[in-house]
């Protein structure tokens, strides 16, 4: 018996990369509180948040394969989220400009009917080019990627922001590290091919 899948996500960016695996899948907002804990790493946040959304929404379909994924911009250990407007993303360009992040991509898979629990993380280093004001002004106005964490699109006109990405996992940057969630899928039972 194949399980239902449910993604514990609002976000189209996940769900559009869950969409490449060609399984059916349902999506469930996860109502998770995603304020870091006192003296939390980014690291350590993406995977608690990971794990709390998997377990939020299986909570409810305790029959289910869950998948609960974070990212966290991570800048020099400080936890950078999304920005949310035009001027948050204009003040996270400009301290992001010539440095080098760790986008902590996290993923969970939890089935609480059979107990399954599987979580990892997928960190991507990101060098950002040394960019100018305008250069910054210019890629806000044309892709307004105020629901990013680090306020950039590697998958549209972002990719122009950067000299270097360095991951094990092409889809962790977009959001979901695809190979681990593969990897723990199958491990849950779900055939995928």
């Amino acid at each position: 018996m194949q399980r239902t899948v449910i993604l514990a996500s609002t976000s189209r960016y996940r769900r559009e990369l869950l969409t490449r695996l060609r399984l059916p899948f349902d999506v469930q907002s996860p109502e998770v509180d995603e304020t870091p804990l006192p003296g939390e790493t980014p690291h350590d946040l993406a995977v608690r948040l990971a794990l709390e959304k998997a377990n939020a929404v299986a909570a409810r379909f305790p029959e289910a394969v869950v998948i609960g994924s974070d990212q966290v911009a991570d800048l020099a250990g400080e936890a950078l989220g999304k920005p949310g407007d035009h001027a948050r993303a204009t003040a996270q360009l400009r301290r992001m400009r010539g440095q080098t992040l760790i986008f902590q991509t996290a993923v969970a898979v939890v089935c609480h009917a059979t107990g399954f629990v599987q979580r990892d993380i997928a960190p991507v280093r990101v060098v950002f080019r040394d960019l100018t004001d305008d250069a910054i002004e210019h890629y806000l106005q044309a892709e307004q990627p105020y629901d990013c964490a680090g306020s950039a699109k590697s998958e549209g006109l972002g990719i122009a922001l950067l000299s270097a990405i360095d991951s094990d996992d092409p889809t962790a940057l977009v959001g979901l590290p695809l190979i681990r969630t593969c990897q723990m899928l199958r491990a849950a039972g779900v055939n995928l091919l």
